[in-house]
């Protein structure tokens, strides 16, 4: 894929949800001023030594929508882009309004992704979230009335106590909305989480299938296609960005903790903010490690990303016939069933590299 893609970190959050391991602090915030100057000096190198402008930028964290917008306009502003880059920014709902918005258009925001998770209030309160459902609404008036036409709705199913009712409400109440785009991701549970702490709330797989049979029914009937396992969308309002990653395209991630990919190469920034700001402004590296990807393993990633994605792999990368209600063929590839979807990590088992 030949996009190119810039990823911007920001690490800063209200407060830090229980099920989260991301790079994310909630204790911070003096340092957002600093952090920003640092990662758009951070950029300025990167532009100086020969990084392609960006076809597609995504600003996440943490939570983007807690700095100020006219700083997070201006860093964004300082990324050379081709013409119609798709240009992301993830926000809380009860952050949005058309104030928040009018910076980031102008800087050339055209896309929002917004951290819905649940629209049942108890749910969201076990997922340890803290907006009102009630701004979800609120939020996508403000993104269209500022002209923004796609945006995307992040949904998370699985957590204790929510039940399918709790599930078909939430993507109920969502549809209203008419989103363009909707990811829906089964809770996980990373170490080192409060969550994992919480054996008693540790989702239920069986549970987790139910769900999905659920949002893939309802989404692909109001019109969302599937177009990898965790996303569905209109078409052309994919998320050109993620589809960078997916088709194991290069990107550059700016920030602390961020990651990047160039021809096989891969590297990571220094993980927290206080070390990577430091690190900027003594012209140090913000580089904490990398790896360099062989031929097989670049291969093997390639399909496996190309598996979890509605085109699938070409014929002789499966034995298709062992693999029966996994996955079908559709002209000369072996793409995945819904059941198939659900256990792409075992399918992924079987991939053949090199044939």
């Amino acid at each position: 894929m030949d996009d190119f893609g810039y990823y911007i970190h920001i690490p800063f959050c209200v407060h830090r949800c229980g099920y989260c391991a991301f790079a994310t602090w909630d204790d911070r915030d003096h340092l957002r001023e600093r952090y920003l100057q640092a990662v758009r000096r951070e950029i300025a190198s990167a532009v100086e030594a020969g990084a392609p402008p960006a076809a597609t930028i995504f600003v996440g964290g943490g939570t983007p929508s807690r700095v100020d917008a006219d700083d997070l306009a201006a860093t964004i502003a300082s990324i050379p882009v081709v013409p119609g880059a798709e240009i992301t920014v993830e926000c809380n709902p009860d952050d949005v309004t058309e104030d928040l918005l009018g910076p980031l258009v102008a800087s050339g925001v055209n896309r929002i992704s917004l951290g819905v998770q649940s629209m049942s209030t108890h749910v969201l309160s076990v997922l340890d979230r803290r907006h009102d459902p009630s701004n979800v609404e609120r939020a996508v008036e403000a993104i269209r009335a500022v002209g923004i036409a796609t945006f995307n709705l992040d949904l998370i199913y699985g957590a204790f106590g929510e039940t399918d009712d709790d599930w078909r409400h939430t993507l109920e109440s969502v549809l209203r909305l008419d989103p363009p785009h909707i990811s829906a991701y089964g809770l996980t549970v990373e170490p080192g989480t409060p969550l994992a702490d919480r054996p008693e709330h540790h989702p239920d797989d069986d549970v987790q299938a139910d769900r999905y049979d659920i949002v893939d029914s309802m989404l692909t009937g109001a019109g969302l296609d599937n177009y990898e396992i965790s996303n569905w969308a209109r078409s052309g309002h994919e998320c050109r960005h993620n589809l960078v990653y997916w088709h194991q395209g290069d990107y550059l991630g700016v920030g602390c903790a961020a990651h990047s990919h160039r021809a096989g190469h891969r590297w990571w920034n220094l993980r927290t903010p206080e070390r990577y700001i430091e690190a900027v402004e003594q012209g140090m590296t913000t580089r904490a490690a990398g790896e360099e990807l062989d031929a097989a393993t670049r291969e093997f990633e390639r399909l496996e990303l190309a598996l979890r994605l509605r085109e699938g792999v070409p014929l002789d990368a499966l034995d298709g016939a062992s693999l029966p209600g996994l996955v079908e063929r559709v002209g000369e590839r072996w793409v995945l069933t819904r059941r198939g979807r659900l256990m792409a990590n075992d399918v992924a088992t079987r991939l053949r590299v090199g044939v």
